[in-house]
């Protein structure tokens, strides 16, 4: 399928879901009803507004830097220990259990225990999004790893590779593809978690700005933070497949 039509087919699905929406705000509500404050038509206008005259930008970037945090100490612990336990057979099986066990655990559940502590502010907003974007780097660099083609080590043996070359010239490049898919999936989870860990204390962020936006009874500026909420993960989703596709050249 051409890059044309998938555009226009995506545009297509889009369309179709504004109307989705139109309908059930606009139309199928009655007058003066709650749906009504949620509208297509209030919530655009909330939404220029709110770019252009208000802090939103702000909210943006400090959550846009608590992803990019949470995401390099996720990549910063993932890496190392996907590598190790690719390569260890024993290690895999030494910590399997445990690491399967932790991962079902959703980090939303250790938002108590993160503020007790951690205290209020940033660093258990930290914790908690690399607790969320730790598994999928580790699994997806472990799998990597093990599917090497071993012809590529035999072949680093035969030249007399040291370690850190064999890691730095065969292992790494061989798993990028692996590391960089688990980096997509983790942001997609980063996303999901980043809303609900920003009610946590801080005083700027999205999630913030939607507590913020009930407490004033702002409902159309409520819409609006949901729909740059979906705009921006859309996009940022983009980018890690913008990323992996050029990899593969």
């Amino acid at each position: 399928m051409s890059l044309g039509r998938r555009c226009a087919l995506g545009l297509a699905g889009l369309a179709v879901l504004l109307g989705l929406w139109w309908l059930g705000t606009d139309v199928l509500s009655q007058a003066g009803g709650m749906a009504r404050r949620f509208s297509p038509g209030a919530t655009f206008v909330s939404l220029g507004q709110l770019l252009t005259g208000s802090d939103l930008p702000m909210h943006i970037l400090v959550s846009l830097r608590r992803i990019a945090v949470g995401l390099g100490f996720a990549l910063a612990i993932g890496v190392p220990l996907g590598l190790a336990i690719g390569s260890w057979r024993r290690l895999e099986a030494t910590v399997s259990p445990a690491m399967q066990f932790l991962r079902m655990i959703s980090p939303l559940s250790w938002m108590p225990i993160a503020v007790m502590v951690f205290g209020v502010g940033d660093d258990p907003v930290y914790f908690l999004l690399t607790f969320a974007a730790v598994w999928p780097i580790v699994l997806n660099t472990a799998a990597g790893v093990q599917q090497l083609d071993t012809r590529w080590l035999q072949l680093a043996q035969s030249v007399a590779a040291t370690r850190w070359e064999t890691l730095r010239h065969v292992i790494l490049p061989g798993v990028l593809g692996h590391i960089l898919t688990g980096v997509r999936l983790a942001i997609g989870i980063l996303w999901i978690v980043l809303v609900p860990c920003e009610m946590l204390g801080v005083s700027a962020g999205m999630g913030y700005f939607i507590l913020d936006t009930r407490d004033r009874l702002a409902y159309s500026e409520l819409m609006a933070m949901v729909l740059m909420i979906g705009v921006l993960g859309f996009l940022l989703d983009a980018a890690a497949r913008a990323l992996y596709r050029y990899w593969r050249g």
